[in-house]
């Protein structure tokens, strides 16, 4: 179980710099663990970008008032 949830850290820290380990994705015990945190990294990248750019819009249009 603490290989799983490292493969899965390991991945999300990977997901959300935008990097990719092919060796950690492709092991045969944690590579799904990988897998799937490299999708919720990304996701969560993702988030942090719209929610910047939503604050961002937001920001410029209550200037132009």
């Amino acid at each position: 179980m603490d290989d799983a949830l490292l493969a899965y850290e390991s991945g999300r820290a990977d997901g959300l710099s935008g990097r990719h380990d092919a060796a950690l994705a492709g092991d045969q015990r944690t590579g799904p663990d990988y897998r799937v945190g490299i999708v919720d990294g990304q996701l969560a990248a993702f988030e942090a970008s719209l929610i910047a750019a939503v604050r961002k819009a937001l920001d410029h249009r209550n200037e132009a008032r």
